[in-house]
């Protein structure tokens, strides 16, 4: 498909040169390259697909910089990304990595924000209109929000101080009635009256808010939308906008498949099947082979999400045992606090969450499960050095949970170590246990008759070098044992298990007939399970110790291979260090 009304656009000033035809064409270009980018690199689908008309309105009546936008979550920003003059990273393949999935202020002064997570847009654009007012200075701000971000707890508090605002905010809330997922909890219930009465329900979370508030029923249409933002430009009180969109609209696959089109890996354009199906055992697999084996033997556990069902593909427990199942919605602070009222009153929930997401519920894992030594179950995915955005990062969540008292974090580098781990969690008494789900491929190794979750496995006792893997890198630390021993070094080869409080008598019994210790992990070095083993329990000893992970700071757009030569985790460039400190 030819762009020409695209090919005009380099700025948003010109598209106010543009006749609502040619705006609508431009509408039709936009989604063309949108798919024909994300089907081969994969990325946000029916989120960006959803707001095209909506971003073109914006950009064409309202006069960015100095008015505002503030785009929640921003993974709904590739067209706002594209009018304001970064089309070549939609338009050139050789520009695909250009530039991030999300806002970046690096990128243009058109972005104020890295963003990636949920409910922050108007808890932000609340202080940047503060800001405005206090510096004299003019223009609208506005936060869009919707994908779910109202139900977490800083979207209403947001609300809370902007209805104590007294000049211009425009909060627009982007109604799909979907969050990744379907919607969960009465804000949704409210939303979808709303919608149902075009606005008029007398029943209204924004008003009750003491919001002025106002309901455009079609925000894919164009005309209308170019009509409301005339209309309420230069408003001076806070206002909210609610537009109802659809999500994936203009491309039936997201339309009809909305969940597995929030984002997608790369896919057939022409039918929307996935281009690379992953036909083998996953870890999730066995994820939910365990959970089928605990109900038959009567244990008494639920499953909650933080709206990210997909991730664990929990639809599937969710249909065979429905009243098992909450999805709390985007709201990852009360996924924690919920499972710790059930495990108080004798349930063993296991709450299901990927680890960038779950730091922001530090607080309810510190006091409402650690404090409270509750057996809850928590399992963490994508914990591993990943090349995305700064804002998805799989590399702190051992710093910040293994450091919780009374929690236990455990890793293991097995289905039959994750099974019998998960086992070991659901039947304890003594507080939380977060679990680390492998990052690689499934790796299976039977169980040695005394499994102890908390105790370290010697794989191979060897002396002199101490080779400690955990989880999804056991694999490389065994491919440096095996180098070594072609340089007749015969190393021990450990898996650690617990990462949060690792196993003092093992290491202690190295320091017998070894020098040197080696900690290899996928995560941070700053807080993580190196330091606390060159730190706490060989600081004020003669062992050596080699901690081999990521760097402390955020990733951008790196690939894993680079990042994993950068930090040196590979057997060649490990080899190459433990050979030079023996040496010295």
């Amino acid at each position: 498909m030819e762009t020409p009304i695209l090919a005009r656009i380099d700025q948003p000033a010109d598209l106010k040169q543009l006749s609502l035809p040619e705006l609508t064409q431009l509408a039709s270009e936009l989604r063309h390259v949108l798919l024909n980018k994300v089907s081969q690199t994969g990325g946000h689908v029916g989120p960006n697909l959803g707001v095209v008309e909506l971003t073109i309105a914006f950009h064409t009546i309202f006069n960015s910089p100095v008015d505002k936008v503030v785009w929640d979550v921003s993974h709904q920003s590739y067209t706002h990304k594209i009018l304001t003059g970064r089309k070549q990273a939609w338009l050139d393949p050789a520009h695909y990595n250009d530039v991030s999935g999300y806002t970046a202020p690096e990128e243009s002064p058109h972005d104020y924000f890295n963003i990636g997570h949920t409910s922050t847009s108007i808890a932000l654009a609340t202080g940047m209109a503060v800001a405005r007012d206090l510096e004299g200075k003019t223009g609208n701000v506005m936060a869009v929000i919707g994908d779910g971000s109202l139900s977490g707890g800083l979207a209403l508090e947001g609300l809370n101080i902007a209805a104590t605002l007294k000049s211009n905010l425009i909060i627009l809330v982007n109604d799909n009635g979907m969050a990744i997922a379907e919607d969960h909890g009465g804000i949704y219930q409210n939303l979808r009256e709303l919608r149902e009465t075009n606005g008029t329900s007398s029943h209204n979370l924004f008003k009750d808010f003491g919001l002025d508030y106002r309901y455009v029923d079609d925000g894919n249409d164009l005309e209308t939308m170019l009509t409301t933002f005339k209309e309420i430009k230069d408003v001076d009180h806070p206002i909210v906008l609610h537009v109802h969109t659809e999500k994936g609209h203009g491309y039936q696959p997201a339309i009809t498949n909305k969940e597995a089109f929030h984002w997608h890996v790369p896919f057939d354009l022409a039918t929307g099947q996935t281009l690379h199906p992953n036909t083998k055992e996953t870890y999730t697999d066995v994820i939910h082979a365990t959970l089928a084996d605990e109900l038959a033997a009567k244990t008494p556990i639920t499953a909650i999400t933080a709206a990210v069902p997909g991730t664990y593909d929990l639809k599937r427990f969710a249909r065979q045992y429905p009243d098992r199942y909450f999805d709390v919605g985007i709201a990852e602070q009360e996924s924690i606090t919920f499972a710790a009222g059930q495990a108080q009153q004798g349930l063993r929930p296991i709450v299901f969450h990927s680890g960038t997401f779950l730091q922001r519920a530090y607080d309810q894992l510190s006091h409402d499960l650690g404090i409270n030594r509750l057996p809850v179950t928590i399992m963490v995915a994508g914990g591993r050095i990943n090349a995305g955005d700064p804002t998805h990062q799989g590399i702190f969540d051992v710093a910040m949970l293994s450091n919780i008292p009374n929690l236990t974090y455990l890793a293991p580098t097995t289905k039959e170590e994750l099974q019998a781990m998960m086992h070991w969690a659901l039947h304890q008494n003594n507080g939380p246990v977060a679990i680390r789900v492998p990052s690689n491929d499934v790796q299976s190794v039977p169980l040695a008759p005394d499994f102890d979750a908390t105790k370290m496995h010697t794989l191979h006792a060897g002396q002199q070098v101490a080779l400690l893997g955990v989880g999804s890198l056991l694999p490389l630390a065994t491919a440096v044992q095996q180098q070594l021993a072609e340089q007749h070094i015969d190393a021990t080869l450990i898996d650690p298990r617990d990462i949060s409080d690792p196993d003092t008598m093992t290491l202690a019994n190295l320091k017998a007939d070894h020098q040197l210790v080696v900690t290899v992990e996928e995560a941070s070095l700053s807080g993580g399970f190196g330091e606390k083993v060159s730190r706490r329990y060989y600081g004020n000893s003669a062992m050596r110790v080699l901690n081999f992970g990521a760097a402390k700071r955020f990733n951008d757009r790196e690939t894993t291979n680079e990042l994993r030569h950068e930090f040196k985790l590979t057997p060649d460039q490990i080899v190459t260090a433990i050979t030079d400190q023996l040496a010295e």
